[in-house]
């Protein structure tokens, strides 16, 4: 049996510590090669799997940023009609004759289009976008998004695309595109404003205004009073003729895309039409050789058609003179007779067809604005409205 003194034992722990340190000291470097191996076996994969992602699109802020830059170059340098390129010219003009001559757009109409589609198309030009089968919905809200940092109405903005829509659904009946870009892009909501319209005590005070001794004077009373008896729109008024009038008190109205319409009118107003007729010659005498108009019905004081600006000069002037609380235009005229005969119990169909409206929706906004009649009306015929007799 050997015996281990104190001191051997700590000699042969000393040395046993040793080795065991030098052993793992030679294992060391071993194991960080297969670290690194390892490590590089873990690369490999991820450099092949970045070879394969797709680039990143885009974000939308990033588009935003971009159509802004491309739309500040644009602003240094103006681009024309001559940068649109020919095949947007072309379009453009063939989708403005159809709309003059197959859907019978008014002039006022066909410059507001002309307008909206040479504002996208300077927008779309200067992404370098010179063919309408490139344009695709981000583009549209990229339009829409700069026309907000304009600081553009909702009005304008539905306007805007209004046209747009009519724009590209006409290219689809061309053949050009296989679906409408601005399908899947909503309209930003505006909030709908009542009309404004004058009482009966201020309207009276507006029609008595005009001074009709003389021509012009009677011209301007005889507007007034065709304005509220009719209802008729401002360009509808100028584009009347002298065949217009019928002998029984009718007037034979064009509207909107030529749509025709009769409407009666009243007593005042055949009056007021018959004594400025007595002096309209005064107004032809004054025309130049060959200026005459003398097919139309209200001349100016060279003895030309009078034009729709005119006709809101003639409104404001009296409007400013009778002192009315409210700033009306000529369409507040066309206001103030629908909501007169909604208050006197006029039917709101019948109104429709007086107006012209295509929608019964856009004649019950006067409904908003008579809400008295409404709820004497209510009132009166409902059997649930009536007041509970006290039974003490």
């Amino acid at each position: 049996m050997i015996v281990y003194d104190d001191c051997m034992f700590v000699q042969w722990s000393v040395l046993m510590n040793d080795v065991t340190s030098s052993e793992k000291e030679t294992k060391k470097p071993k194991k960080k090669k297969a670290a690194s191996t390892k490590k590089k076996a873990k690369k490999t994969p991820t450099k092949r799997a970045s070879k394969k992602a797709p680039a990143p699109k885009e974000s939308v802020e990033e588009q935003r940023k971009k159509t802004v830059k491309a739309l500040q170059e644009k602003d240094a340098k103006p681009i024309t009609e001559a940068d649109f390129g020919e095949t947007w010219l072309h379009w453009k003009a063939r989708f403005l004759d159809y709309m003059g001559l197959v859907r019978q757009s008014s002039q006022h109409t066909l410059r507001a289009y002309e307008r909206d589609i040479r504002a996208f198309l300077e927008y779309i030009v200067a992404l370098e976008i010179l063919d309408p089968t490139q344009v695709h919905r981000r583009h549209l809200r990229g339009f829409l998004a700069v026309l907000y940092e304009k600081d553009n109405k909702a009005s304008t903005l539905n306007r805007k695309l209004s046209a747009l829509r009519s724009f590209f659904r006409f290219l689809m009946r061309q053949e050009v595109l296989e679906q409408n870009p601005l399908d899947f892009i909503n309209n930003p909501k505006q909030p709908r404003a009542l009309p404004r319209f004058l009482t009966i005590e201020e309207i009276g005070r507006l029609l008595d205004a005009p001074d009709d001794r003389t021509a012009l004077g009677a011209r301007d009373c005889a507007i007034l009073e065709l304005f509220y008896a009719t209802g008729m729109r401002v360009s509808e008024l100028v584009s009347l003729d002298l065949d217009s009038l019928r002998p029984w008190g009718f007037a034979k109205i064009f509207g909107k895309r030529r749509k025709e319409r009769i409407v009666p009118i009243g007593g005042p107003a055949l009056e007021a039409i018959k004594h400025y007729m007595n002096l309209r010659g005064q107004l032809l005498a004054a025309a130049d050789e060959g200026m005459a108009a003398h097919e139309a019905l209200f001349l100016n004081y060279k003895g030309g058609r009078l034009t729709a600006r005119s006709v809101r000069r003639v409104v404001d002037k009296y409007v400013l003179e009778t002192a009315a609380r409210c700033r009306i235009s000529p369409h507040g005229l066309r206001h103030s007779f629908a909501t007169h005969l909604l208050e006197s119990g006029a039917d709101l169909r019948g109104i429709q067809e007086l107006l012209g409206h295509e929608s019964l929706s856009t004649t019950q906004r006067y409904t908003h604005v008579n809400i008295k009649s409404l709820m004497a009306a209510y009132g009166a015929a409902h059997p649930r409205a009536q007041k509970v007799p006290d039974e003490g």
